[in-house]
């Protein structure tokens, strides 16, 4: 069976606080823990109102902190924004605290806008371009320490945390499949090219130390209800969310809304940025998911859900493990 694994925003709802956010999404992870689920991961965005990961290793050790088997990582850190040696440093931590637990995805986009880009960085001399360069860097200084070397990782040196490539187009595809690492492909919010990314990621794919096999994740809205009707009722708010986004007005999670007249439907429609999402009752979620593994093939599902109410959230993924043990019984 397809394992499946949670992708946590951290959402800061319309009237919530950022402290609220980290305790909801902690007790998500325990959650998730407690259903089987193999991965949390949390994601570095800056400047967002409605977001509350923008520290993800502070948010990780917290969340780290209440859970005890359940792996633990960024989905992801963007690169450009820090030096690798920081994060070298922040994730070594990390694996010295949970030992085992640690996964590091990473990213080469900025996670804002670029005046807050270069408010993180002070400059963008350098960014984009050399983030192949920064994750064999990050890399080297997480294996082990090589004779000279001058600069470790402190904790970090020898923890061999498992580095990701996350991407939403065909170039993490291409570095992914060219170092042999993990790949992580934001179909949640960018599925134009996810079937053409898969194919170049297995096809290119060169075996290295950290593995021999390609390994590619894909990411899926997900919001499940005990019936159809309430399921897309809760799913307004993150449509609702992608529309402000798309005017510049992105902010907190807004409530769920009726939508009788069809406002929203844009965000589903082919080739829109939500166009995969699964969404409905047990059924419906159980058939979709199973339709989504069929097409395309993933080797493992991250799952995310932005719901304006915690315990339906929780709800929306024990929905999700029940559908998930249904179709292993009947693979």
């Amino acid at each position: 069976m397809i394992p499946l694994s949670v992708l946590d925003l951290s959402p800061i709802v319309q009237g919530g606080s950022p402290g609220q956010s980290l305790r909801d999404s902690r007790n998500l992870a325990r959650a998730a823990e407690r259903l089987g689920f193999a991965r949390y991961w949390m994601a570095e965005h800056h400047n967002m109102t409605g977001i509350a990961s923008a520290a993800t290793a502070v948010a990780l050790a917290y969340v780290g902190e209440g859970t005890s088997t359940i792996r633990l990582g960024a989905g992801g850190v963007m690169l450009p924004n820090h030096a690798p040696l920081i994060i070298a440093e922040q994730f070594g931590t990390l694996d010295a605290l949970y030992p085992g637990r640690i996964d590091l995805g990473v990213g080469r986009a900025p996670g804002t806008d670029q005046v807050t880009a270069r408010a993180l960085r002070r400059n963008l001399a350098g960014g984009v371009d050399q983030f192949p360069q920064d994750v064999m860097e990050l890399m080297a200084l997480l294996d082990d320490a090589q004779p000279g070397q001058t600069v470790r990782a402190v904790p970090g040196v020898g923890s061999k945390v498992p580095v990701w490539v996350l991407g939403s187009s065909l170039y993490g595809a291409q570095l992914a499949a060219a170092l042999g690492l993990p790949y992580a492909f934001a179909s949640h919010f960018a599925p134009a090219m996810m079937d053409q990314a898969a194919e170049i990621y297995r096809q290119q794919f060169r075996p290295s130390k950290p593995g021999d096999q390609p390994h590619l994740m894909l990411a899926l809205n997900l919001v499940a209800a005990e019936t159809d009707a309430e399921a897309k009722y809760l799913f307004t708010s993150l449509q609702q969310a992608f529309v402000n986004l798309h005017r510049g007005r992105p902010g907190p999670l807004p409530p769920p809304i009726e939508d009788a007249e069809g406002a929203l439907a844009g965000t589903v429609a082919s080739g829109s940025p939500l166009s995969k999402a699964v969404v409905g009752g047990p059924e419906t979620v159980r058939a979709g998911l199973e339709r989504f593994m069929a097409e395309h093939r993933p080797d493992e599902i991250i799952v995310t859900a932005q719901i304006f109410d915690q315990g339906k959230r929780v709800r929306s993924l024990e929905i999700a493990s029940q559908a998930r043990d249904a179709l292993a019984a009947a693979a």
